[in-house]
């Protein structure tokens, strides 16, 4: 397990700008970000990786698949931005989707991905639509976070490509 990226992860994680989009909106411990690497990313149950911006390599935030369904070939989809500078219709978050939905999709052969999301979170829904996810019809759930009651909207992202006869 690596944990290089420790630090800049529970900064990112526990910024309020970022906990804000969170359901699960209590800060992240090193301890709990220590036990999340030993029982869920060395167990395969999660992949997770660093977002870097092209141009100068700068770390940005952090992109994951979560309890990753091997037999049923699906996953839950996570992302944060972390840094201000590239928050804000930047692009980063568009782009990284897409990327994730692809290595899903064509390297780890899911047939689904999917994701929930606050439904007053419209940037983060232009973005996942942008990559590919649509929602998820009549299903839906209400939260109560720190400001208040949410809707919590669910997306998915079908491969196209998925065949149980090719069993791909």
């Amino acid at each position: 397990i690596d944990f290089t990226h420790t630090n800049k992860i529970l900064q990112w994680r526990n910024h309020p700008e970022v906990v804000k989009n969170f359901l699960y909106q209590e800060e992240i411990t090193l301890k709990d970000h220590e036990k999340w690497m030993r029982e869920k990313v060395k167990t395969g149950e999660v992949i997770q990786f660093i977002i870097c911006e092209k141009e100068k390599g700068r770390e940005i935030g952090s992109v994951y698949l979560r309890d990753i369904n091997w037999e049923e070939k699906k996953a839950e989809y996570g992302i944060f931005i972390g840094e201000d500078w590239a928050r804000g219709g930047k692009g980063y978050g568009t782009e990284t989707a897409k990327k994730m939905v692809e290595y899903a999709f064509c390297q780890l052969r899911l047939h689904k991905i999917y994701l929930r999301v606050i439904d007053t979170n419209e940037r983060a829904i232009r973005s996942y639509k942008r990559a590919g996810f649509v929602k998820i019809e009549n299903k839906k759930e209400e939260v109560f976070l720190k400001d208040g009651p949410h809707e919590v909207m669910f997306m998915e992202a079908i491969n196209p490509y998925y065949s149980k006869e090719l069993k791909i």
